[in-house]
């Protein structure tokens, strides 16, 4: 893996707090303007710059873009966003509970991107990539990052562990309770030689970011009188983590109807596809099992899963799918039908009781997709169904941004 020290923008730590936002896609317009009030340094004024103009201002008109630049250059100019004396890569901590993860900060190679060396399990969709990619090129800056993963390497984990014993640049805890660490590092020249020995890089969270990125470099490429390969354009911000320290919570589904079925008659038909067992726990302890939760209570599914068959009709989602979604409950594609729902395990099941029991349908907690099967599909070439994985802690934008 090729990644490289930048000489980006931060925020003095005073500032930190304030300007670190949660990633722009999992939040809504309402959403983002909540999160940014009475807070003008936040970095959701660039990522979403909706929330400054007018209501009902269309997300994608020029003037959301010609804010965004203005917004991005403000900050600059405020002080809260300062430019690095030089070339640096950082670790990034996050602590969620007693769960931490430690992800390297750096620039990775649009071609290593468009070769299949940083891998994908996802498609993308034009118009999101649409968005970002005039967003990236408008202000000339990556502002959120990358999440990847790859295979613990134990030269980067002495450093990593070295480093974290050093006093850090940037050490809070976000509203949420999510507390985040920085460590700079000028340089980097060791951490460049370390990851050289990494033959591979995962997209974990940040596909649209990732193509996005590759969009603009091509643009950058076809307007530069003469393409070297190196401009700044040409690597887009990441962070990259071991995959021993990462957690994957499920993605579970509500179904808002059971087609026309009495949940009689619904759960008769589930049983003679899986096995019912009453009393379930909401929570499934191992993969093959889904608890569903129908009428009040929960129910046990015991799956099918052919161990036979490719990486990516073994996952528990697939099946599901593929054996009680579709033929049982019409819902033939998860991508466009307005019948279902996702919700991300960081909610936990009583939401879904919650759902079901206002609107009524139906919900599936899922026992989450492990880091090795994403790799797998990924090394496959194979994409994910649709809301497979749910990555969480989430990475916060602004503690760090690329620019070119």
């Amino acid at each position: 893996m090729r990644i490289h020290p930048f000489q980006g923008l931060v925020p003095p730590p005073a500032y930190a707090p304030e300007v670190a936002c949660v990633p722009y896609d999992v939040v809504n317009t309402a959403e983002a303007a909540a999160l940014a009030a009475d807070r003008p340094h936040s970095l959701l004024h660039v990522d979403r710059a909706e929330i400054d103009l007018p209501a009902g201002t269309d997300p994608h008109s020029d003037a959301v873009y010609e804010r965004a630049r203005d917004n991005f250059h403000g900050l600059q100019r405020a002080g809260v966003l300062v430019r690095e004396s030089e070339p640096c890569v950082y670790i990034y901590q996050q602590q969620m509970g007693s769960h931490v993860q430690r992800g390297l900060v750096a620039g990775c190679h649009v071609e290593d991107y468009d070769a299949g060396l940083i891998k994908k399990h996802e498609r993308t969709r034009k118009d999101k990539e649409d968005d970002r990619t005039r967003l990236i090129d408008t202000i000339g800056a990556n502002t959120g990052p990358v999440f990847l993963t790859y295979r613990d390497h134990p030269r980067v984990k002495a450093l990593v562990d070295a480093k974290t014993r050093e006093v850090p640049l940037h050490d809070f805890t976000a509203p949420d309770g999510i507390r985040h660490t920085v460590w700079r590092i000028p340089g980097g020249q060791e951490w460049l030689d370390a990851f050289a020995a990494v033959p591979a890089a995962y997209i974990a969270d940040g596909h649209h970011r990732a193509a996005s990125a590759a969009r603009v470099a091509r643009l950058r490429r076809e307007r530069a009188a003469r393409h070297t390969g190196v401009e700044d354009y040409n690597w887009f911000l990441c962070v990259l983590f071991p995959a021993s320290e990462l957690k994957i919570l499920p993605y579970n589904r509500i179904v808002s109807d059971l087609h026309g079925l009495s949940p009689a008659k619904f759960l008769e038909r589930v049983n003679s596809i899986f096995p019912v067992e009453a009393g379930a726990s909401p929570t499934p302890e191992t993969s093959g099992r889904v608890s569903m939760y129908l009428g009040g209570k929960w129910h046990g599914l015991r799956l099918a899963v052919d161990p036979a068959a490719d990486p990516v009709a073994q996952l528990d989602v697939s099946v599901l799918q593929d054996k009680l979604l579709a033929p049982v409950l019409g819902i033939e594609d998860v991508r466009t039908s307005k019948r279902i729902d996702f919700v991300g395990g960081i909610r936990g099941t009583a939401e879904l009781e919650r759902r079901v029991d206002a609107e009524g349908g139906v919900a599936f907690s899922m026992y989450p997709v492990s880091l090795g099967q994403l790799m797998a599909i990924a090394d496959a070439g194979q994409i994910m169904p649709p809301k497979s994985t749910w990555f969480e802690p989430k990475l916060r934008s602004g503690l760090a941004i690329h620019t070119f």
